[in-house]
C-alpha cells in the first residue's frame, strides 16, 4: 500500500512539473553576459537599441547606470552584469540595451550582446536547480537547452521589480 502512495506521489511530482516547465515553453530573446547565455520571454522586450552612455544619478547603486531619454521617456538603465554580480562590465560595440515593459514601466537592461530569438518547447526546458538560501535565484525559471547551448531562463519582470532594485513602486510591485 505505501509503495502505491509513494508510486502515486512521485507520478503528481511529475505531472506538476511538466505542467510548469509547460507553461514557460515560448519565445526567449537570448543575450550574454560574459561567458553566460540567458533567456528572457520575448514578450516582454519592446526594442533593441545600441547602447550609449546615460546620464548618471547621484548616489544611486553602482547597477544603475542612469537615465535616457527615449522619445520622451525617461528610461532608467540597468547594467545587468552588474546587478547579477558578474566581473566588472566591459562596453564595446556588441554591448546594447535591452528595452523592456516590465509592469506598464519602460526600462532598459544593458547586456553584452544579443544572440537570437530561441522557440523552446517544455522538453528543451529544465526546472532551475535548488541552490544555496544565501542566494537569490527566485528570478530563475529554468534552464533551456538546445543542442550544445545551455541557456539561464530569466523572470526580468521579477528580477527588475524586486525590492532592492527600487525601480518600481511599492504598490505595483505588491499588486502584480
Amino acid at each position: 500500500m505505501e509503495m502505491i502512495q509513494e508510486g502515486t506521489r512521485i507520478a503528481q511530482h511529475e505531472a506538476v512539473r511538466r505542467a510548469v516547465v509547460h507553461a514557460r515553453n515560448g519565445e526567449y530573446l537570448t543575450f550574454r553576459l560574459g561567458a553566460e547565455e540567458y533567456g528572457i520571454d520575448i514578450l516582454r522586450v519592446q526594442e533593441i537599441r545600441s547602447y550609449e552612455q546615460p546620464t548618471r544619478i547621484a548616489n544611486a547603486p553602482s547597477f544603475l547606470k542612469g537615465v535616457v531619454n527615449l522619445r520622451g521617456v525617461i528610461v532608467p538603465i540597468v547594467d545587468l552584469r552588474l546587478k547579477l554580480g558578474c566581473e566588472s562590465a566591459e562596453y564595446n560595440h556588441f554591448t546594447v540595451v535591452i528595452v523592456l515593459n516590465v509592469k506598464g514601466r519602460v526600462v532598459g537592461a544593458v547586456v553584452d550582446s544579443v544572440s537570437d530569438v530561441l522557440e523552446l518547447g517544455g522538453d528543451q526546458i529544465r526546472p532551475a536547480p535548488a541552490t544555496n538560501a544565501t542566494i537569490d535565484t527566485s528570478y530563475i525559471t529554468g534552464i533551456g537547452s538546445v543542442a550544445e547551448r545551455m541557456l539561464i531562463l530569466m523572470d526580468i519582470e521579477a528580477l527588475m521589480s524586486s525590492a532592492d532594485m527600487g525601480l518600481m513602486e511599492a504598490e505595483a510591485a505588491e499588486a502584480a
